[in-house]
């Protein structure tokens, strides 16, 4: 490993451009960051843009931790014609008239339908999504030919609301959702409330968990200027505190820590939460494990040097 392959340890903010998938992005990264120590929490359709949280290095024990956090959307919807992947990119299957009502868009169906949909618990993934089947991805079934039913998979909506419409057919929203949400099954159930057929035409991602756009750089600013991915990169501490409830041990808990050994409360000065992970920082703040409390048991999930 390279001196500099062996300093860059954190996760950055990217702006993803449209027409990239999010791992054509972590290749770009590779190449300027010179590690193949890089990957994503929180894939992005090639047709979004938006934040992707990428992780480099030891940053990338974070994966699971930077995943599970709410994302907030802008949208565009467009009624009248239905899509095969549910967005503008997929070849059009249905075709149909927008409804009787659609020039006074804001009356009362929309946001009944928008309703339905904030109340939502449950929701059918696309068929064309990364989801594993018999461990191989749906969206290569799905482009053989293959019938697919994918299970309903719980979902919760924090917000979803309705920013201008259109009498061509099309709405702007702005959505808060949970982790595994499609927006592209909005589209489409969207469509089914109102009784026209739908896809989605424009996504961007505004935030992921504490992570927003304001601590995004573009790629085309990385490839221009590599520097700038040391001086955007965050540290993996931050990131951890951004992502997770903060416990801090003493200096023999440190210690212990990273000889294996079992905790108790007294190698801590700030005790974890009693529920779900947490990041364990050593006295000068530095992240020294993500762990979480078993019972009486304090556990380790991750370490990080």
């Amino acid at each position: 490993m390279s001196r500099r392959d062996s300093l860059l340890h954190g996760v950055l903010i990217v702006d993803k451009p449209q027409g990239m998938t999010s791992h054509d992005v972590v290749q770009r990264l590779r190449r300027i960051a010179r590690t193949s120590r890089v990957g994503h929490a929180g894939t992005l359709d090639p047709m979004a843009t938006g934040v992707l949280v990428v992780m480099i290095g030891e940053g990338t024990k974070l994966g699971p931790y930077l995943t599970a956090e709410n994302k907030r959307y802008e949208a565009r919807v467009q009624l009248g014609r239905g899509t095969d992947t549910l967005d503008a990119e997929g070849q059009v299957t249905e075709q149909g008239p927008l409804p009787d009502w659609w020039p006074e868009a804001r009356q009362e169906p929309l946001e009944h339908a928008l309703d339905i949909e904030r109340c939502r618990t449950e929701q059918i993934p696309p068929v064309y999504s990364a989801i594993k089947i018999g461990g191989e991805s749906s969206h290569a079934l799905a482009r053989r030919g293959e019938a697919l039913e994918l299970a309903a998979r719980p979902v919760r909506v924090a917000s979803l609301v309705t920013v201008a419409t259109d009498a061509e057919g099309w709405v702007d929203l702005t959505l808060d959702v949970s982790k595994g949400y499609y927006v592209r099954s909005l589209a489409r159930d969207l469509g089914v409330s109102v009784g026209s057929p739908a896809h989605l035409t424009a996504l961007r991602r505004a935030a992921s968990g504490r992570f927003t756009l304001e601590h995004a750089e573009t790629l085309a600013e990385f490839e221009r200027t590599p520097s700038k991915l040391t001086e955007r990169l965050l540290p993996v501490h931050d990131a951890a505190a951004l992502a997770l409830p903060l416990a801090r041990l003493t200096t023999d808990g440190v210690v212990r820590a990273r000889q294996g050994k079992r905790l108790a409360d007294d190698d801590f000065t700030e005790l974890p939460e009693s529920v779900g992970a947490s990041a364990w920082l050593d006295p000068t703040g530095a992240l020294v494990a993500v762990g979480h409390r078993d019972g009486e048991a304090l556990r380790i999930l991750r370490g990080f040097f």
